[in-house]
């Protein structure tokens, strides 16, 4: 398709070429997109002007300055007001004589997308015949004759050129439409820079790779498009392609720590071509299959020493059991019972290394994390010295995520207890929880103990490296990076004004919802209807609508799927939803109750004795949480 395009492209050219009129064709943003050999000859342009993105104001510039259009007395506003009148992309035609004595008409037509085709043609000969008729009108002579002959023929050619220009701009048309169709359908931004990184070409996708950023951006700097930090990152690799290098390079965004993949290609006139992805998701997969492979080679090299390591520990703690029962010196005694609770802590050790060496697997399921981190709270304020606090900051999305829970909780106990080892007896941690662009999910473990030291900021997440003497294996850290790298995420060790901070950043993926099955949504307001029928479908519910009881009694007559009912109390009528549940009361239907009556409303009292009821106004996870528990009873 690409060699069939550019084929006829340069077909479409060679063509263009050959005709005898001028043409030009600016695009929506007053940059050349097209022109012909001829364009540039009638109005002798320099290159610069006759090569595509070439602006328009200043190819007025230019003709004005070397009197193209007779004496203009102010030139700005001269190329101002020509600028304005290129804008409106309304058709035109219009006869001038040049300052060469020549006569050219101008005619102008808007293009579907924007900007527009113009043809420029020399009529003097035309012009001529035309004075010759009204000056010598009196003698019809043959040489007026032949000059009619003339124009007549004149005004054939320029009606089968016209003919041929009108098919040449359908075929561009056609092409531009399909090729910007293309780009603009690729889920990657596709840009054109020139020669000081403005912006020639967009389609108009660099917002889903960079959210936050403009969509349309022709004209601006890569400066101000980018920002400073992403430009200082692109930058050393812009200046590389204008030198004539084709890099291709990765950086990690601000915004939402998105990884961006970059390709830039000089054009060959001055300019760069660009294409950039979100390679996020590769990066997270890329970062946990390396982790797997690390751990399989670790597996590899430790499981045959971690073997012997055992049977010398046994052997080990087995002589030093038959010297126990020997009669020696208290001295030797204290030595041997030095020796096998050393022996024992190596065992533990081993133990550890196996932990971490051997197949842990994910298991990643639906995870409420609002649930996980009110456990770990739980499970590990009972481990905390009394002048010790844990508050847990629950930012966490509503929505369940795909996480493994007993490695996370394991791995959030782990940095719990070494922040209350580095607060003593007295301190507060801190668990806070939030997303992140709807890229990473991130959890921080803070303390207000003494902070990182310089050593163990470089050092902490290697193996055996511990600041807890003899207390401590030096694994810990690093087997929550095994975790946080087994999902394609990462760690940062950090201080901050009050202690020392662990966050954890793990990629953002929402669990799928499971089936709901069809529901009955019975709500005599539409616009409430709406909105509820929305959450449904957001829970994965197939929702059929009633706005009165025997409306919604008739649709359960004709549909035997239905395994839900969520009714507002008082509906369109007499009727009211505890009438409905009256008269469903044989289908074995879950039924739902709704409203916004107060607690002491008689109806509202009847129902709490009949269904679950939910108050208005309610959240979708409240919606959730109650038709869970109503349809698993």
């Amino acid at each position: 398709m690409e060699e069939n395009d550019q084929q006829l492209r340069k077909m479409t050219e060679a063509g263009l070429n050959l005709i005898a009129q001028a043409l030009s064709i600016y695009d929506s943003d007053l940059r050349l997109a097209v022109s012909n050999s001829r364009f540039q000859e009638m109005f002798d342009l320099p290159p610069r002007l006759a090569t595509p993105g070439a602006r328009f104001d200043e190819t007025i510039r230019y003709l004005a300055e070397t009197g193209e259009y007779g004496p203009v007395g102010d030139i700005e506003a001269f190329v101002v007001q020509k600028v304005e009148q290129a804008r409106a992309f309304e058709p035109h035609y219009m006869e001038r004589t040049r300052a060469n004595g020549r006569t050219i008409s101008v005619e102008g037509s808007p293009l579907p997308q924007g900007g527009w085709v113009t043809v420029y043609t020399d009529i003097s000969r035309a012009k001529r015949a035309e004075e010759l008729l009204r000056t010598r009108s009196e003698e019809l002579s043959d040489q007026v004759l032949t000059h009619a002959e003339e124009l007549s023929a004149a005004n054939r050619e320029l009606a089968a050129t016209i003919t041929a220009l009108e098919e040449a701009k359908r075929q561009l048309t056609v092409i531009e439409a399909r090729t910007r169709m293309t780009a603009e359908m690729m889920p990657a931004h596709i840009a054109h820079v020139d020669a000081e990184a403005r912006y020639l070409y967009s389609n108009r996708k660099l917002n889903t790779v960079l959210p936050g950023r403009p969509s349309e951006i022709l004209g601006m700097h890569m400066s101000e498009v980018l920002g400073p930090s992403s430009f200082a990152r692109v930058g050393p690799y812009l200046k590389a392609a204008y030198d004539g290098a084709c890099p291709v390079f990765e950086f990690t965004e601000d915004h939402d720590s998105r990884r961006i993949r970059v390709a830039m290609t000089p054009d060959g006139q001055g300019g760069v071509y660009l294409l950039s992805m979100d390679v996020t998701g590769e990066t997270q997969a890329r970062v946990a299959l390396q982790q797997t492979r690390r751990r399989q080679l670790a597996a590899q090299m430790t499981s045959g020493l971690a073997h012997d390591f055992s049977n010398l520990l046994t052997i080990i703690l087995g002589m030093q059991g038959k010297l126990a029962k020997m009669e020696l010196p208290d001295e030797a005694r204290e030595l041997i019972a030095a020796t096998q609770s050393t022996a024992r802590r190596g065992g533990r050790l081993l133990d550890r290394i196996a932990d971490m060496t051997g197949k842990r697997q994910l298991m990643p399921q639906a995870t409420d994390l609002h649930v996980l981190l009110r456990d770990l709270h739980i499970l590990a304020t009972p481990s905390l010295p009394q002048g010790v606090g844990l508050s847990v900051l629950d930012h966490a999305p509503d929505a369940p995520l795909l996480l493994d829970p007993g490695m996370l909780q394991d791995a959030l106990l782990n940095l719990v207890l070494n922040a209350r080892d580095a607060c003593g007896s007295s301190g507060l941690i801190t668990v806070s929880a939030h997303p992140v662009g709807g890229i990473w999910i991130e959890i921080a473990v803070s303390d207000t103990g003494p902070g990182f030291t310089p050593e163990a900021l470089e050092q902490a997440l290697d193996p055996f490296f511990t600041t807890k003497g003899e207390h401590g294996s030096g694994l810990g850290l690093p087997m929550v990076y095994d975790m946080v790298k087994l999902t394609g995420g990462d760690l940062r060790l950090s201080n901050t004004a009050t202690g020392a901070c662990v966050t954890l950043r793990l990629p953002y993926r929402a669990a799928p919802l499971p089936a709901g099955g069809l529901t009955l949504l019975v709500e005599d307001s539409s616009d409430l209807r709406e909105t509820i029928r929305d959450m449904l479908v957001e829970l994965g519910h197939a929702v059929i609508e009633a706005a009165s009881v025997d409306e919604a009694v008739a649709l359960l007559n004709d549909l035997e799927d239905v395994r839900l009912v969520l009714s507002d109390i008082r509906l369109a009528g007499a009727a009211t939803g505890l009438d409905l549940l009256d008269r469903i009361a044989d289908c074995g239907l879950s039924c739902v109750l709704m409203t916004s009556l107060p607690r002491s409303d008689p109806l509202h009292i009847s129902a709490l004795a009949r269904a679950p009821v939910l108050r208005k106004p309610f959240s979708r996870r409240q919606l959730a949480a109650l038709i869970a528990r109503e349809t698993d009873a």
